[in-house]
């Protein structure tokens, strides 16, 4: 690690401890503010990031591009580039200033390492209710965040963007992360067993119907989040997906947008 880069702060989320370094202290506290709630200070790191912001973006007009190359994970984008080795556990981060091409970047390699262990990131809200987790899958405008607005109070929302499932102890848990869309906040910083996977369609009345396991995995895979043409992560990540069906009941909710949908889950 290089020795210049002498600030540091740690996020954790879903259990995997990053040490981000860098040169920069202004950095380091919008990440504190960004990510506050997952900010750890155990100095534990899963992995290292070397962060070196730039004055202009370092590859303009670059799409999204994401590549596992001799155990190596390479990250590129028009505001970023990254170089990750997760058997060291270091990764070198050349972007933008700012924390919008970082989280970026925090995002993919969560996917990538997921993908790995046997999980993933799935577009989709999440919220804890009486001791369980509950995931509301869709695409945009499906009524994720409009759902997380009506929680009542007795449930805990995880995000109402991006769900993060790992596997512990042989089951699936879904986990809060800071990766927020519309409701611009992030979840809560805990997790619990999966309980039921919803995916989301409004309509006339709230109903909750059975799905047949060959569309719901359709549209599991449609949902979830990974970006690396690699055939040995995807082939993980479908046996992944095909476990999690196996474990986890899976149904349609359809929803006015009323308060009193949340009556159907629990």
């Amino acid at each position: 690690m290089n020795t210049a880069a002498h600030h540091q702060i740690g996020i954790e989320v879903g259990g995997l401890p990053v040490l981000v370094h860098t040169q920069d202290q202004k950095f380091c506290d919008q990440l504190a503010k960004y990510y506050a709630g997952f900010v750890s200070h155990s100095g534990v790191a899963r992995f290292h990031f070397e962060v070196e912001q730039l004055a202009q973006a370092p590859d303009p007009g670059a799409e999204i591009s994401v590549e596992v190359r001799d155990g190596i994970w390479s990250v590129r984008r028009a505001d970023f580039t990254a170089e990750c080795n997760p058997s060291a556990g270091s990764a070198k981060i050349r972007q933008s200033a700012g924390t919008h091409s970082f989280d970026s970047v925090l995002r993919i390699i969560h996917t990538l390492a997921l993908a790995d262990e046997g999980g993933f990131l799935l577009h989709a809200a999440s919220a804890l209710r009486n001791g369980r987790a509950f995931i509301f899958s869709g695409v945009s405008g499906a009524g994720k965040t409009t759902l997380a607005r009506m929680a009542p109070s007795d449930a805990t929302i995880l995000t109402d963007e991006v769900s993060y499932v790992r596997r512990l102890d042989g089951r699936f848990e879904a986990c809060g992360t800071p990766f927020a869309g519309e409701l611009a906040r992030a979840g809560a910083n805990t997790s619990a067993p999966v309980d039921t996977l919803l995916f989301l369609q409004q309509g006339p009345e709230n109903r909750i119907e059975e799905m047949n396991k060959q569309e719901a995995l359709q549209r599991l895979l449609r949902n979830i989040l990974f970006f690396a043409a690699d055939p040995e992560l995807v082939t993980k990540l479908f046996e992944t997906a095909n476990k999690f069906l196996e474990s986890i009941p899976v149904r349609r909710l359809t929803f006015q947008p009323e308060p009193d949908v949340w009556s159907l889950i629990q």
